[in-house]
């Protein structure tokens, strides 16, 4: 059986929450609702259709639409945070399967996947269009999962938000998270978080003691 890391992508590979919660207030007011970015923000990782629920205590697919539209336009200022394609390298080199578990669409996926510059190490992508309900249900991950013949027992997801350690948990694997997403070390452990990491770069460079190492070293036999 093979053994794999499963990456999401806004907020750990690439610096995007930031983007996504001006975006999301921009959506909200084009539609009427005054929302502050500061709860926008502890939402980011969520799925768009959750997220405005979690805002409006119902659905709004015009918001939604709009958030698409506003982000898609701002896609050019995307940032890949260091070290983030090394370390997608790193864990390839070290005999794991690398996989992106993204609540972004296929067309954010694709403009961040060719930022990122590490097409030939990604073994699989999943989506929201791979999945039925979006972060923190279990559904992407899983999807990744299966695309890419994994078991859940055989990985490990690394994350920003608890809605990534939520989902993860939900499908069966431990979860280690960077801040970069800006929510708070204790926040991330208190929800689960197996370890943390300033960022990806800091985790590239304690990969060996990290669980992705030890991951790596049950998967050499």
């Amino acid at each position: 059986m093979a053994y794999g890391v499963l990456y999401d992508v806004d907020g750990t590979l690439v610096d995007t929450n930031y983007l996504h919660a001006v975006a999301w207030a921009d959506a909200f007011a084009a539609r009427g609702y005054r929302v502050a970015m500061s709860e926008i923000h502890q939402l980011i990782g969520q799925g768009s259709d959750r997220l405005v629920e979690s805002v409006l205590g119902k659905s709004a697919d015009d918001v939604v639409d709009a958030h698409a539209d506003i982000y898609s336009a701002r896609l050019h200022r995307l940032q890949v945070f260091d070290g983030a394609a090394e370390l997608l390298r790193r864990t390839k080199k070290a005999g794991l399967s690398v996989v992106l578990a993204t609540s972004a669409s296929k067309h954010e996926a694709d403009h961040i996947t060719d930022a990122i510059d590490a097409d030939d190490v990604i073994d699989h992508v999943a989506t929201k269009d791979d999945a039925d309900s979006s972060k923190p249900a279990p559904d992407i991950v899983e999807a990744a999962l299966d695309g890419a013949g994994l078991s859940a027992s055989h990985c490990i997801f690394v994350g920003d938000t608890v809605w990534d350690i939520e989902a993860a948990k939900r499908a069966g694997m431990d979860c280690v998270c960077v801040l970069t997403g800006g929510i708070a070390e204790s926040v991330l452990r208190d929800a689960g978080a197996v370890a943390t990491y300033p960022n990806v770069a800091a985790l590239l460079d304690d990969f060996d003691a990290s669980p992705l190492g030890k991951l790596a070293r049950h998967a050499a036999g």
